[in-house]
């Protein structure tokens, strides 16, 4: 009878496992639109045609009197919304770890960003101040929703489950984005037959959105249950928190020293998400159907990839797969270089090799971070890793705007992030994996 109960007892908590897990895919389906439709399609390109809009005779505008390069406006915006997530994420961590409610915690940040991102409806004319609020909003939101989404992967999935888990999310978004991006390209490729001005088309697929993170994000507040707090510790003011956190993984440097090469290399990824669609608009001179298109074959081919490297993880590790992903995002960038102008063709041949590397690159590190993390300081860690995560990155996008304000090329200012895969890679390939999982105090896998 004692037999049969613990059988009974184990199939229930795997069963609950299984459900919690397939909760937190949604969220990955919820709010991977939001970073495809509008950082990487979308605001761009638009935001930056509005700011060129209100700009003086010399090219610049001035919000708060500086004046900035209208080219560079949406560069600078996302680098400030990283400003504002420094403050808040780490405090944010800190009090899902203290007081084990995650939930309601998500619940605000998500629906803040979906509330800002819905809002873009409203951004036309010359309002670039408009959109230059509501993308900080949205992006700090969203670094937040996502330090506490990825939180939730050391506690509802064993070591042995994380690479396949992970990769299941992100591919889950990939799918997402996929989707609604079909719906978007037909919306503004038939904008007139819909009865809309070109604008306008924007605007409603930016606004879409918000609607969709909005809605979806029901899924995983179902489904994603609280653990009991992990402590006691009283709140600090959010940079004091940050620091606080650094100096506790100080007493795990491996732990710190794989977040430091992450933050450098991902800094790259995040800034080719963000500013791949202003290059190919403003260097190569495509329209927006075509970069609608070649993100929507990158978020295809993203799907397979995620799911492809989580196999290679399975066979080779997670970290020399990671390392052979950053070989390629390094080739990928110095092939962008030589791209001509209005040649389509070529444009989707990188957005094939973007699409390829992009999801796994990514999913695995974030399993592989996660065996890195102490047991009871997931969100805590997890707001540190998310300073770089999802576009959140601010040392690529202003590298990239100060290139771009200095030479005046995009080609430049596209090749600079070169830098961030190369320095990546150095110092990942010097992180003993095995020995950094142990020293946090976790299970090491057989393949890592």
């Amino acid at each position: 009878m004692g037999t049969e109960t613990v059988r009974t007892r184990t199939a229930d908590e795997t069963a609950g496992r299984k459900r919690e897990q397939r909760g937190w895919y949604f969220y990955d389906w919820a709010c991977s639109v939001y970073s495809t439709t509008v950082l990487t399609v979308f605001l761009g390109p638009y935001l930056t045609a509005v700011a060129e809009h209100a700009a003086d005779a010399d090219g610049y505008v001035h919000p708060l009197g500086v004046p900035v390069r209208a080219g560079s406006f949406f560069a600078y915006s996302v680098s400030l919304s990283v400003i504002a997530a420094v403050v808040v994420m780490p405090l944010v961590g800190g009090a899902a770890d203290r007081t084990g409610r995650k939930k309601p915690l998500l619940a605000a940040a998500a629906y803040t960003g979906a509330a800002a991102t819905t809002g873009m409806f409203f951004l036309d004319g010359d309002r670039y101040l408009l959109g230059g609020v509501l993308l900080v909003v949205a992006n700090a939101a969203q670094s937040v929703a996502m330090m506490l989404y990825n939180s939730y992967l050391p506690q509802i999935a064993p070591p042995d489950e994380r690479d396949a888990v992970s990769s299941r999310g992100w591919a889950f978004g990939y799918a997402a984005g996929s989707l609604v991006l079909v719906a978007n390209l037909v919306l503004y490729t038939a904008h007139d037959s819909f009865g809309l001005f070109e604008t306008a088309a924007v605007r409603v697929c930016l606004a879409s959105a918000g609607l969709w993170w909005g809605a979806f994000t029901l899924v995983p507040l179902r489904r994603l249950r609280d653990r009991h707090a992990g402590g006691e510790r009283a709140a600090a003011p959010g940079v004091r928190q940050l620091v606080d956190t650094v100096r506790d993984m100080r007493g795990h440097p491996l732990t710190l020293s794989f977040l430091l090469a992450y933050l450098v290399y991902n800094d790259g990824i995040q800034t080719v998400i963000t500013q791949a669609s202003v290059y190919g608009s403003e260097e190569l001179g495509l329209g927006q159907s075509t970069l609608i298109g070649a993100v929507l074959l990158v978020q295809v081919l993203a799907v397979a990839g995620a799911l492809a490297m989580g196999r290679l993880a399975r066979t080779y590790g997670a970290r020399r797969t990671i390392l052979g992903s950053l070989v390629a995002w390094t080739a990928i960038l110095a092939a962008g270089w030589f791209l001509p102008a209005k040649a389509p063709v070529w444009f989707f041949v990188l957005a094939s090799g973007i699409g390829l590397v992009l999801g796994g690159s990514q999913a695995l590190s974030r399993s592989l971070f996660s065996h890195l993390v102490p047991p009871g300081k997931e969100a805590e860690y997890f707001a540190a890793y998310e300073l770089s995560d999802r576009g959140m990155s601010w040392l690529g996008p202003l590298l990239f705007g100060l290139t771009y304000q200095l030479t005046g090329s995009y080609r430049s200012a596209i090749l600079s992030l070169v830098a961030f895969f190369v320095i990546g890679f150095a110092l990942l390939a010097r992180v003993p994996v095995r020995r950094a999982i142990g020293a946090a105090g976790n299970p090491v896998p057989e393949k890592i």
